[in-house]
C-alpha cells in the first residue's frame, strides 16, 4: 500500500489527491508561470476520485503548473523517492560532492528551478520501477 492510500484509508471521508511531493520547496516557488508560458513545468498528480484530481488539477494551474495524472492512490509510488521523477529533474544539477549536510541545504535553497514539461514528466513516470516503501531497504 502506497502513503497516500493509507493517508485515505484514514481520512475515508476525505478525497487525498497527490500533489507536489516530488519536487523541492524552493523549485515549486521558483517554476510557476503563466497558463501558456513556454517554460511552464508540470508536477504529477494521483487520487482515487476524478473530481478531487480535477480540483486539484485547477489549483495548481491557478498557482502556475500543468498537471500529468499518473493515476489512482496505488499508482502514486511513481512520484515517491528514488523514482525517476522526484526532485532531480527540478533542479540545475547535483549539490556539490563531499558537500556537508549544511552546505547541500544552502545550494538548495540557492538554485532555480529547471522546468520540466508534461511529456518528460510522462517520460519519467513511465520509466519509474517500484522500489522498497518510502525508497529505503529494511
Amino acid at each position: 500500500m502506497t502513503s497516500s492510500a493509507l493517508v485515505q484509508r484514514h481520512l475515508a471521508d476525505s478525497h487525498v489527491v497527490k500533489a507536489c511531493n516530488n519536487t523541492f520547496f524552493r523549485s515549486l516557488l521558483t517554476l510557476a508561470r503563466p497558463v501558456g508560458a513556454p517554460d511552464r513545468s508540470t508536477l504529477p498528480i494521483a487520487g482515487d476520485d476524478p473530481t478531487a484530481k480535477t480540483d486539484a488539477a485547477e489549483l495548481l494551474d491557478s498557482l502556475g503548473y500543468d498537471t500529468v495524472d499518473i493515476g489512482t492512490l496505488a499508482d502514486s509510488w511513481r512520484s515517491e523517492p528514488n523514482t525517476p521523477v522526484y526532485v532531480q529533474p527540478y533542479l540545475p544539477g547535483q549539490p556539490p560532492e563531499g558537500a556537508s549536510q549544511e552546505e547541500v541545504m544552502s545550494w538548495f535553497l540557492a538554485v532555480e528551478g529547471v522546468p520540466v514539461p508534461a511529456h518528460r514528466v510522462k517520460e519519467l513516470i513511465d520509466g519509474a520501477v517500484r522500489g522498497p516503501a518510502g525508497g529505503k531497504s529494511s
